[in-house]
Order: C-alpha cells, then structure tokens, then sequence
C-alpha cells in the first residue's frame, strides 16, 4: 500500500517549478482582484500640498492667544496666498495651507466678531496640518510586485492618477467532476444519482483565489472518456482540477488518466478530510507542464483541499505571497477530540474575547457534511496521534480572508 503523505509534502510538490502567468495590461477600473506583475513607483506626493484637517483658522503659532483679523477664505480645491504674521485665515478641511501658516485651529475653539477672530493660546506648529507626502512621497515605492489589487490599493492608484497596470493575467482553470451519479441541478434525479455541489463551491472558490474558469464539464466513468477529457482540458489551462475518481474503485479512473498522459506526483495524504489527493502534470501546449489536482469526491474534502492546495497554488501562478497560507491564530478548544495517523482539519467557529480565542467545533465533522463548511470561521488544525481536551491549545487556519 502506497505510504500516506503529509501536508507539507503535497504542497512541495504542487508548487515546485510553478511559473507565474504572462503579464498583461489592464485599465484600474478592471483591475480589482489582480496581481500586479511589477512594482509601481509613486508619481506625486500624496497630500500633493499642506493642507488642513479641518474646518477652523489657519495662522502662525505664534500668533497664537491673540486677536487676529482674518484676511482670507480657503476652500478645497482653490489657491491660497500668503498669510502675513498677526493675521489669520478662514480654512476648510482639505484647503491648501497658505505660506507662512503652520497651523490650524479648529473653528469650535475660535470666537468670531465680525472679520477678527479671537484665537486659543498655546497652539503647536503643525497642529491640525496633513503635512505635503506625509502619505506617499513622489519616487518611493507605491506598491511592490505580487501586491493583489483590493480597495485601498486601488484607491492608492487613483490618487497618482494611474490609469493602467501591467498584472498577471489570470490562471485559467479546468474543473472536471467525475462520477456518473453526479448530476446537474436542474436536472431530474434518477435513483442512485445526487447533485453536483462540489462544481458551484469550488468555482467560487478559484474566483475568490483569482482565477478565470475555462472549462466545466463532467467527466463519464470510463477509462477512455477520463482520459480524452483531461487531453483536452489541459490544452486549453493552467491548471485542471477534478473532483472524485481519485480514489481505488473499479470506477475511479483519474489517476489512471493522469499517469498515461503525464505524470503522478503524489497520491494519498494523511489528513482527514481528503486522504484521496492526486497531484501531477499534463502534458500542455509547446511541451509545458499543466498542473493537475485531483479532489475527493465528498463535497467536506474539496472544501478543505481548496483551501489548503488549490489557493496557494492560486498564489504561485500569479506570484502572489498574500495568498501563500492561511492566517494562523492561536485558539483555545472547547471541545474533545482524538486523532489516529492522519492529520485532523476540524471546521470551527471562533470566539473572540478579552481572555483570548476560544474554537468550538462543529458537532458532525463527517466529510460529507458541507453544512459544517457554511458557518466556519476557521480549520483547526489537530496533529496526528493527539488527543485534544476542552482548553487545550491549538492553532486554526482563518477563512475569513480574501
């Protein structure tokens, strides 16, 4: 019998001599989700001038404690002159600083009579002043290369005035499901037969990682079918990734398929859910190697394999760090379990209070039960041959990311 896997294994050999995707050039306003391919340098300073953090006067500290005439009105968005010492000036959160002003008092310390305005004493330079590059200053790095382009990033380009980004053109993935009792929703079912809930989850899943879907299709339960349709899904992906037939049924031909056409990388893992994990390559188009990941059939175990093989690998084809693992956080259980010689992966919800996190589990933990997936915040991790006690210490993989 083949020796069962760990987890670090699999994923050194998933993401061995993994090349990220070409690069292409986008418009921001098509960019949200992508990766960019090379490193952006800021263009302006950002602010691009002093400017006031809110509605008050602007003046010389040490104008400060006196009454001063206010010889100006600044709104954002228009020019400011100079500002003579023993004046003041009228100024609106995101007006320009006039010259000889440092700073800003807020207009609920002033009082006002007529055009003088008698002003707080002991005001310090700078107060109330959002400084010139105090953000981002022009030449220094804006965001590096693999940074994965969500709001702030986005809004960061905006403020440079950027229009186009050069990022790495999305994976195109293959899903295949495999198994003649898988049916599509909407489809009548015939006795034996279920629906295929593994296509629709895992599809948003690769989304959310990044990727561009292909191809969908089912695969027959026969050796020539499995095979021609993995030929025929490489040719046109990055990366082809089944669901069931990895298994040691009469009917499970995928690692059959893969091994006649490519080549087997690993096969079997010691964790529970997911034992049945194929990994290995297709021949693609000019001679390149096309990842392939075989999932479990049962709806649990492609859940968890996504999360701990397919985002990051996700990741490496687009070289993208963020996405290389999952956020640790360290959890107290609230619960009682015990493992044999696979690794436990346990859907949890986490509490977070001031003594610190506590994880409870999901009462029915089989590998078919996808309710379980629904609410989870987190994977806890549980090591092979341990026995874990309510306040026991253990650590959980975060879900609630990007």
């Amino acid at each position: 019998m083949d020796e069962l896997k760990p987890v670090e294994a699999a994923l050194s050999a998933l993401l061995e001599d993994v090349t990220p995707t070409p690069a292409e050039t986008v418009p921001c306003d098509a960019a949200a989700g992508r990766v960019l391919a090379e490193a952006i340098e800021a263009r302006l300073d950002v602010p691009a001038f002093d400017n006031s953090a809110m509605d008050g006067y602007a003046l010389h500290h040490l104008d400060a404690g006196q009454r001063l005439p206010v010889v100006q009105r600044i709104v954002a968005g228009a020019p400011a002159t100079p500002l003579a010492r023993g004046t003041c000036a009228r100024i609106f959160t995101g007006g320009a600083l006039p010259p000889g002003a440092d700073c800003v008092v807020m207009q609920e310390r002033v009082t006002r009579e007529g055009d003088v305005a008698h002003l707080p004493a002991d005001l310090p330079a700078g107060d109330n002043v959002r400084r010139r590059g105090r953000d981002v200053a022009s030449g220094a790095r804006l965001l590096p290369a693999g940074e994965r382009l969500e709001a702030a990033a986005l809004g960061h380009l905006a403020g440079q005035g950027i229009t186009e980004v050069v990022v790495r053109r999305r994976p195109r993935v293959a899903l295949l499901s495999t198994g003649d009792e898988i049916v599509d929703p909407g489809a009548p079912l015939c006795d034996g037969q279920i629906y295929n809930s593994n296509r629709p989850m895992l599809k948003r899943l690769l989304e959310r990682f990044g990727a561009e879907l292909v191809r969908l299709a089912s695969v027959p339960d026969d050796a020539a079918g499995t095979r021609d349709t993995l030929a025929a899904a490489a040719r046109e992906a990055d990366l082809v990734i089944s669901t069931g037939g990895v298994s040691v049924g009469e009917e499970d031909h995928v690692k059959a398929a893969l091994e006649s056409l490519g080549q087997l990388d690993l096969w079997r893992l010691a964790i529970r859910p997911g034992k049945p994990l194929a990994l290995g390559r297709l021949p693609g188009p000019a001679g390149q190697d096309v990842r392939f990941v075989g999932l479990p059939g049962n709806p649990v175990s492609c859940f968890v394999g996504a999360w701990l093989f397919l985002r990051p690998l996700m990741g490496a084809l687009q070289g993208c760090p963020a996405l290389a693992e999952l956020p640790r956080l360290p959890a107290q259980a609230d619960f009682s379990t015990s493992t044999g010689p696979r690794r436990h992966y346990m859907r949890v919800t986490l509490a977070f209070g001031e003594d610190g996190i506590v994880a409870r589990a999901f009462r029915d933990q089989n590998s078919g039960v996808l309710s379980s997936c629904i609410g989870a915040d987190a994977l806890a991790e549980i090591p092979a041959e341990t026995r874990i006690e309510p306040g026991d210490r253990l650590d959980c993989l975060w879900l609630r990311v990007d």
